[in-house]
């Protein structure tokens, strides 16, 4: 049973109070608290540690799993031209899972107490706590599920000596994203698409929390009509 006018103590472990929040979490998930250090998620020191992610670990992980993709497609008998474009093929592809996923499973409204809890697990805490820089890119764990669905979208649409490409270009793609995220989050900008980029991610953060789902582009929310707007709307006297 959701706890009427429940209050969230930031100073304990957040994960299982968030849900008793009912149909408040989804206002109070959505006022951000800006700073570099995140709260404590879980009192068991393990499950905490499993929430915890530095940005390189994406990389170190993970790039060699696109190589060996690669090499995977070229040992079935693909040359290097024949590569290239499939592998940009599955960036580009990525591109359009991201916005999916961050559209239509990051930003689903919930106010049940596993909902709420859930979704805290997954975005939530990223949307309240923007700046934490150890809760920011994906943990492998949550990745490596994701990998299963993007397998299976590589091998339905292409061959099988072309699949492992393919799906090594959308891994590719999600290093970039996850690389890139961070950056915009916690680098200073000094070139003009990397300060818009920053902007615009920022402004979905700050601003216009239902709007621009895009992070390493902004190309599938002008396809979608999810382009926030450059100005804040006037309010009518």
């Amino acid at each position: 049973m959701v706890a009427q006018g429940f209050t969230v103590d930031l100073k304990k472990p957040l994960v299982f109070q968030v849900g008793h929040l009912g149909e408040d979490y989804e206002e109070w998930v959505h006022q951000p608290i800006a700073t570099k250090e995140g709260p404590r998620f879980f009192q068991s020191d393990f499950w905490e540690f499993l929430t915890l992610t530095v940005w390189w670990a994406v990389p170190v992980i993970w790039l060699p799993v696109v190589v060996w993709c690669i090499s995977v497609s070229i040992s079935m008998g693909c040359s290097l031209p024949e590569i290239v474009p499939i592998v940009f093929m599955g960036i580009f592809i990525w591109t359009f899972f991201e916005y999916v996923l961050h559209r239509f499973v990051f930003h689903i409204k919930t106010k049940s107490y596993w909902g709420n809890t859930a979704h805290y697990l997954i975005h939530g805490c990223h949307h309240k706590h923007p700046m934490d820089h150890l809760r920011l890119v994906f943990p492998p764990t949550a990745t490596a599920i994701l990998c299963f669905p993007f397998w299976n979208i590589a091998k339905a649409i292409s061959t099988p000596s072309t699949a492992p490409a393919l799906f090594g270009g959308g891994m590719l793609g999600y290093v970039m994203y996850d690389v890139t995220h961070y950056y915009l989050h916690h680098a200073q900008p000094t070139r003009p698409v990397t300060k818009n980029l920053k902007k615009y991610h920022l402004n979905h953060h700050f601003r216009i929390q239902d709007k621009g789902f895009g992070i390493t582009s902004s190309l599938w929310d002008i396809v979608f009509g999810t382009l926030p707007t450059t100005k804040a709307p006037r309010k009518e006297q």
